[in-house]
């Protein structure tokens, strides 16, 4: 992970000003619209719950899920931490969408050409750069970017510095193996409507455990069904061959009553 870049989101410093909102729809060229949630035309999303302001994006995971699972390569990890999508290698199975466990990945359902849309980190910006348009924009700092390591060592001590405040959880830290987004907040996650029961190992990690027991599985169950099939094939052929011999012992006793009547 050294050298991957992150954001730290601080629910007890946002405001709920909405300015990471309007600055990601201007950069990503999005209609200025009301925005409640992810969709395809908004990247991330502040909302209240708990009294507290937090946000929603693309987790951008240490080892993405819906990296994993498309099967042509249209999402990629990059090096920086950012999560990136290929639209013209994308074939439109969206099993991303299925896969993330943060429910983040959208669709343009109205498009005769459509997208899987979702936050990208700006991550033409920091081949420049530049930083995050949300973080830029964000006037009071309750989103920042920086080294992931450095950004968990700042959570760590505002932690540690207002333990009455904060609870003691960095979210991203570790939930499915690590993300490039972290979360700090005065209010427990599961309350602000984060998943509270990921695995701290890599979920792609999982998926493989079951896949790769699959062709022994195969093996076995296709012996199975063929040692079932024999079964059924032989009864089925020892129940027409008792036909034919119940049919040629008749025959036999037709011919012999012939003989006997003349």
């Amino acid at each position: 992970m050294r050298g991957r870049k992150a954001l730290l989101i601080d629910t007890e410093l946002c405001a709920g000003c909405n300015a990471c909102v309007d600055a990601c729809k201007e950069e990503n060229n999005q209609p200025d619209v009301e925005t409640t949630d992810l969709s395809s035309i908004s990247y991330t999303a502040v909302i209240e719950k708990e009294g507290v302001y937090t946000r929603r994006l693309c987790m951008h995971c240490e080892y993405p899920t819906c990296v994993s699972v498309c099967p042509v390569g249209a999402l990629e990890k990059t090096e920086s931490g950012a999560v990136i999508y290929h639209y013209e290698k994308c074939i439109g199975c969206r099993y991303c969408m299925q896969a993330c466990p943060y429910s983040v990945p959208t669709y343009e359902w109205n498009s005769t050409s459509p997208k899987v849309q979702k936050c990208t980190m700006c991550h033409a910006r920091q081949k420049v750069g530049k930083i995050p348009a949300c973080a830029e924009a964000c006037p009071v700092e309750a989103t920042i970017f920086g080294d992931r390591n450095e950004l968990l060592k700042i959570a760590r001590k505002r932690l540690s510095d207002d333990p009455t405040t904060y609870v003691n959880h960095i979210y991203g830290e570790h939930e499915a193996g690590g993300s490039s987004v972290l979360f700090a907040s005065s209010v427990p996650f599961e309350k602000l409507g984060f998943p509270g029961n990921l695995p701290m190992e890599p979920l792609p990690n999982l998926t493989w455990d079951v896949l790769s027991k699959i062709p022994r599985f195969s093996v076995f169950f296709g012996a199975f069904l063929y040692g079932v099939w024999w079964v059924i094939d032989r009864r089925i052929e020892l129940a027409d061959n008792g036909t034919e011999n119940n049919r040629f012992n008749q025959h036999l006793l037709d011919n012999e009553q012939k003989k006997e009547q003349v």
